[in-house]
């Protein structure tokens, strides 16, 4: 029962905020925004630049910002998912990349960090050939850099 009650109550949340996120993102939203800071700053010699005055525009302020932060990250993270499945398939259905970065993303950064060395090295690799196109994969190209290594060794001997 809790359950659905959290399912409902997320499903809701993301509908308001994809409705929240469209219209805040439009040039409506913009224009009246600019248009509710321009009447309240024709108004401050009326209001004598007071306190009051001051206060009206800095809540307002903080309380639309504060309730699009949570917005904007409802956003960002749909919209990451949506980047990281699309980056998976890739990375699935092509038969020369490596399935070790389908789900990369739930790695902690240590283990990111790793990674970033090895593909530093892959790099490294490919610009001792002729480019970044020759290697494919960190394995496939140690494998190769290695048999090149001993190719030229026996070569010089």
């Amino acid at each position: 029962m809790r359950k659905k009650k959290r399912n409902k109550l997320s499903i809701l949340f993301q509908k308001l905020a994809n409705k929240a996120t469209r219209a805040t993102g439009s040039p409506y939203a913009f224009i009246t925004a600019a248009a509710i800071v321009i009447v309240w700053a024709v108004t401050g010699p009326i209001f004598g630049y007071s306190d009051s005055w001051q206060l009206v525009i800095n809540t307002g302020t903080t309380i639309v910002t504060f309730l699009m932060v949570f917005i904007i990250q409802q956003s960002q993270n749909k919209d990451t998912m949506a980047i990281q499945l699309k980056l998976n398939e890739l990375i699935a259905c092509h038969e020369r990349a490596s399935n070790r970065l389908i789900d990369v993303e739930d790695l902690t950064e240590e283990e990111l960090a790793l990674i970033k060395r090895f593909y530093i090295k892959l790099a490294d690799l490919a610009e001792k050939e002729d480019g970044v196109g020759v290697s494919h994969s960190l394995s496939e190209a140690e494998t190769l850099h290695r048999i090149k290594r001993q190719s030229h060794s026996k070569m010089s001997k």
